[in-house]
């Protein structure tokens, strides 16, 4: 996982363990197509109820391996405090500019956690500083070309503009999200309760990923917004894909 590796695919989100949850599933599929790819966390989680920043950051490279990721990188600012401001977009663009992905994920902007609507923009705004020669010359990287920007679904008011077949990746990304043990249930452990160390989440999960799959007629599905219109080359090979036969 060496710093400056050329990536295809970065996932950014706000805390280590958003981006598993979030689509561990995609970044397994991408891998197994042969996509380089990349996870950003841009806080340590250190204000998180169970685990230490130590802890989770060991977690984060179990679930990476487990990934198969090229990259786990960490920008460590501040958690709980992540705001869009110029040493968080600079940050960024340093980052962008170092791996020159080709697509982004990230959060959606209408995301109740301040953390993660924070995190959406920084990566938009980043994503369009990147492209600009002069800003932030001084750290001597080369502009790059705009990146494709999806937002991960996470409130069921957004309507998905695409939804990623993952059927064959649902271990993978239990293991994955089981990687960060100290954030979920464990009949050992004597840390508080979290909304998400409930011992029915991770079942919940599963229903959510089978929920999304059913929209498109297969086990198991990831769902994804893209603001900016997408540049479709064959529509019959699109259209005609199979869908659910329950639509």
């Amino acid at each position: 996982m060496a710093e400056g590796t050329q990536l295809d695919v970065l996932a950014v989100f706000s805390h280590p363990d958003d981006a598993e949850l979030a689509m561990a599933g995609t970044l397994l599929k991408l891998k197994s197509l042969g996509y380089r790819t990349g996870v950003l966390d841009m806080t340590r989680g250190e204000m998180g109820t169970r685990g230490t920043s130590e802890v989770r950051a060991k977690e984060s490279l179990d679930a990476a391996r487990v990934m198969g990721l090229d990259a786990r990188l960490n920008l460590e600012l501040p958690d709980g405090q992540v705001s869009v401001n110029d040493e968080a977009r600079s940050a960024m663009v340093r980052v962008l500019r170092a791996h020159r992905p080709k697509v982004l994920f990230t959060s959606h902007w209408d995301d109740p956690h301040p953390d993660h609507a924070a995190t959406c923009r920084i990566v938009r705004e980043a994503a369009r500083l990147a492209t600009m020669k002069r800003y932030d010359e001084a750290a001597g990287l080369e502009a790059v070309k705009m990146p494709s920007i999806a937002h991960a679904v996470y409130s069921r008011l957004v309507v998905p503009s695409f939804i990623i077949d993952v059927s064959d990746f649902i271990e993978g990304k239990m293991n994955a999200i089981r990687a960060h043990a100290s954030q979920f249930y464990s009949v050992e452990s004597k840390e508080p309760t979290t909304r998400i160390a409930e011992k029915g989440f991770l079942q919940d999960l599963e229903w959510r990923l089978r929920y999304y799959g059913s929209l498109i007629g297969v086990r198991a599905g990831e769902p994804f917004y893209v603001r900016e219109a997408l540049n479709v080359d064959d529509p019959v090979a699109l259209l005609t894909r199979p869908m659910n036969i329950y639509s």
